[in-house]
């Protein structure tokens, strides 16, 4: 199926001349797939090349479909499902894109969106081993756009830490976790991807209570001097959840990284209190955020009589202003959140992790 979007967009140049998307092999075949039914897309490192703070592009790979074993359901979105599965003796997470009837070309463009991050490596985002837009009939039913293999994280993501558990979310907590989101975005802001999907069940959190960031498929890769806008009829996948949704977006106005501050102050309010950011009507809301300037409440919660409370009750007005060229960026963000996790009294807080990549 030929991409919507081009291809150079999405992969390095690098790794796009190797690109084949021709006839997929049987998957019941005694030999592996033959090499033009993947996109290749890096797998974990055996030969590493650094490439910038935190970036890894190892050797290309291809989705052998008969070592792909035990999928089971473990979550579904919008334009698809994901299963944990066997691969050649690891468990992965595999990511089935479904075509939308509603939306056909949004679902399509939602596919390769998901690989505008496909080649980077950093331990606050989900790593992606291989996709392809070429799927075996027998293995999937009809109107599977493709399939994205990605590292497992594990069962849990924010939304779940948030609301479903019942242990204490304290400061060394809620921070630690923003400072690994605030990372994540810096890293892929750095390479020029907007992810415009954040909010807290995009993050997962690994076996090691580390954030990562998943879900790709509203993600832009903005390219410096160029301005795109969210209502373009070529990027109809730009969406997101209207409760993390920045003004300018929801306005239809240009994208930039920083629509994604506005959506990391949103997650890092509802890290600290433990509820939902808005209420009421959808519309409604949309309009008070748009025109009235609502946000969620900051001064009437206990958590933001606290020091470090206080200091990110700062912080979040200007994560969420309304204009995007007041807010901080990723830059400035990151060593906000290290520096008060720091000053955390002794024995409630860490030292800050370092940006050591994957």
């Amino acid at each position: 199926m030929p991409s919507p979007i081009p291809l150079t967009r999405l992969l390095p140049k690098d790794l796009y001349p190797s690109l084949d998307v021709g006839t997929c092999s049987s998957p019941l075949t005694s030999q592996p797939p033959h090499h033009g039914s993947t996109l290749q897309v890096p797998p974990p490192p055996f030969a590493q090349r650094l490439h910038g703070r935190g970036s890894v592009r190892p050797w290309s790979s291809v989705i052998h479909w008969k070592a792909l074993s035990a999928a089971v359901p473990v979550g579904s979105g919008g334009f698809g499902s994901v299963f944990r599965a066997q691969y050649l003796g690891d468990t992965v997470a595999l990511k089935k894109v479904q075509q939308s009837r509603k939306n056909p070309l949004a679902s399509r463009q939602s596919f390769w969106a998901e690989l505008n991050a496909a080649h980077l490596r950093h331990r606050n985002i989900v790593r992606v081993l291989a996709a392809t837009a070429c799927v075996p009939a027998d293995l999937f039913e009809d109107g599977c756009i493709g399939t994205i293999l990605m590292e497992f994280v594990g069962g849990a993501n924010l939304q779940q830490v948030i609301y479903a558990c019942a242990d204490p979310l304290g400061p060394d907590r809620w921070l630690r976790y923003a400072a690994d989101v605030a990372r994540g975005l810096r890293f892929l802001h750095s390479h020029g991807v907007a992810h415009l999907d954040i909010k807290p069940a995009n993050v997962l959190v690994s076996a090691q209570d580390v954030c990562k960031i998943a879900d790709f498929g509203c993600s832009l890769k903005l390219e410096r001097g160029c301005e795109v806008t969210a209502t373009s009829p070529h990027l109809s996948h730009v969406g997101g959840t209207y409760t993390h949704r920045a003004p300018e977006l929801l306005r239809g106005e240009p994208v930039s990284a920083r629509a994604d501050v506005y959506s990391f102050g949103i997650t890092l309010w509802q890290l600290m209190t433990r509820e939902p950011p808005f209420t009421g009507d959808r519309q409604c809301v949309i309009y008070a955020v748009v025109a009235r300037d609502l946000r969620p409440p900051v001064h009437e919660r206990p958590v933001f009589r606290s020091e470090p409370g206080r200091s990110c009750g700062t912080l979040l007005g200007r994560c969420w202003s309304g204009r995007a060229r007041d807010r901080p960026s990723t830059d400035e963000l990151v060593p906000e959140l290290e520096q008060l996790r720091a000053h955390l009294p002794s024995g409630v807080g860490g030292s800050a992790d370092q940006d050591t990549g994957p």
